[in-house]
């Protein structure tokens, strides 16, 4: 598969009355053509500030501090507002994680999808936005399609709610499409369908996906490679089967025992103890050190390098580094199946 994404080295801060708060810490990743990328990790990690970042749609008070962003090869980190555009909705387009903000509650939902096909087309005909919308309503799973038409967002589910979202941000046929926390607040069986849509979508149009998830479970059903984020910055990548069956950031193996998968037979789910820091002045080292119970000095003292554990898979972490103690995974690995 060709490379679609290239993000080297980004670091993105916000101003603040506080100071300077360093959300994204030169974040590095690549994304093919048709992949999957899952981005995890706990809320305020920077996961959705670095999907903005990429498509300019940071607010005012907001910077690209360092780094380059490259689509399709071409350095786009310094494109203006109408440059970028042309680009979304084309090139890139994003689904929001609440359908209900997302979606203006007195207008019919066909018109607000019938409004984005405009947006990227204003000489087609009515006719032909109308029978765009009907295909795109069918693409993402509303049936029928053409009596839902003028049917305002009340009327629809929340995970039909999401799926007019999803018809929206494919108006266009976009080459990526960033879908942050598209399972939220919607029941377990719903969370299922949208993600077995967002793979559907991903094989029938060759759409490459950036999901973004604080759920390692929602990983397992729909990515391909898995970004683990903690305080701003990737500290293990790997395939899905390296990420969870050879994870090796102590981070990595805190989210996985907080998933049922991983604590059968105990009468609780693990919390990970204490708090992330705060990114206006970053720790030295290893920022999960003070919740890590596996922390080394040298992780207060000095950041760890990103170690190389095969070709498809890496991990940020002392442990890796030869002179360090030997620590067998904690958790116990589910069976496949």
């Amino acid at each position: 598969m060709s490379e679609l994404l290239r993000v080297e080295n980004l670091s993105v801060s916000f101003d603040t009355p506080r100071g300077e708060i360093q959300a994204v810490r030169g974040v590095s990743l690549a994304l093919s053509r048709g992949e999957v990328l899952a981005v995890v990790g706990e809320s305020g990690c920077g996961k959705s500030v670095l999907c903005k970042a990429v498509m300019k749609l940071l607010p005012p008070t907001a910077r690209i501090r360092a780094g380059r962003i490259f689509l399709n090869g071409i350095d786009i980190t310094d494109y203006r507002e109408r440059e970028m555009r042309r680009l979304r909705g084309r090139a890139f387009s994003m689904v929001f994680q609440d359908p209900m903000t997302a979606l203006n509650p007195t207008i019919p939902v066909g018109r607000q999808i019938a409004e984005a096909v405009r947006a990227h087309n204003r000489r087609l005909p009515e006719a032909a936005v109308r029978q765009k919308v009907l295909a795109l309503m069918e693409l993402v799973g509303i049936e029928r399609g053409a009596e839902r038409y003028d049917l305002c967002p009340h009327s629809f589910s929340g995970g039909m709610r999401q799926r007019a979202v999803m018809a929206a941000a494919l108006a266009a046929d976009p080459l990526l499409l960033f879908a942050d926390e598209p399972t939220t607040a919607l029941d377990v069986t719903v969370q299922a369908q949208i993600l077995d849509l967002l793979r559907e979508i991903q094989q029938k149009k060759g759409t490459a996906t950036v999901l973004v998830t604080h759920d390692l479970g929602v990983v397992a059903r729909a990515a391909d490679r898995v970004a683990v984020m903690y305080a701003g910055k990737i500290i293990e990548t790997g395939t899905v089967e390296d990420i969870f069956y050879d994870p090796r950031h102590p981070y990595t193996w805190a989210l996985m025992r907080a998933l049922p998968a991983f604590s059968k037979g105990q009468d609780t789910l693990p919390a990970i103890p204490g708090l992330p820091p705060t990114l206006i002045d970053p720790p030295p080292g290893d920022a999960f050190a003070p919740r890590n119970a596996y922390a080394m000095q040298i992780d207060y003292e000095e950041e760890p390098p990103m170690f190389r554990i095969s070709d498809t898979h890496f991990a940020a972490t002392w442990l890796l580094d030869p002179r360090a103690p030997k620590i067998e995974c904690p958790i116990r690995r589910p069976r496949h199946g």
